[in-house]
């Protein structure tokens, strides 16, 4: 089976050697996604913005291998307050209500202290 990888060109990606994806047919496993947006390598601020920040990343790497947000099976939350677990899991509804993966969802700190959210999905290429 061949493997592939998904860059976004983030620098984290390329500091801790790691891939935005990988490709394992028929899975695909996005990495721990933050708001930024990596085209600008800009943060928004608000933990409203990072989380549809981390969606539109993490839909355009899923597009990217031939997969969707549709295909999500499971996803894990790590959120930097316990303050933003209602606001996450809501916004997440908007995305999943009709997918219903199985989820997680953990307060943590996170890399930077203005990241909000991180988000990680595996999906399964239907």
């Amino acid at each position: 089976m061949t493997r592939r990888h998904i860059s976004t060109g983030s620098p984290f990606e390329l500091k801790g050697g790691y891939s935005r994806a990988v490709v394992q047919e028929p899975w695909v496993f996005v990495s721990g996604t933050t708001g930024y947006d990596y085209t600008k390598m800009v943060l928004p601020e608000g933990v409203t913005a990072q989380t549809h920040q981390c969606f539109n990343t993490i839909s355009a790497v899923l597009n990217q291998c031939g997969s969707s947000l549709q295909d999500v099976v499971r996803v894990n939350y790590v959120v930097s307050s316990r303050d933003y677990v209602e606001e996450v899991l809501e916004i997440a509804g908007q995305y999943f209500a009709g997918i219903r993966p199985a989820a997680m969802i953990i307060v943590a700190g996170l890399l930077e202290e203005a990241m909000l959210v991180e988000i990680e999905v595996t999906a399964v290429k239907r």
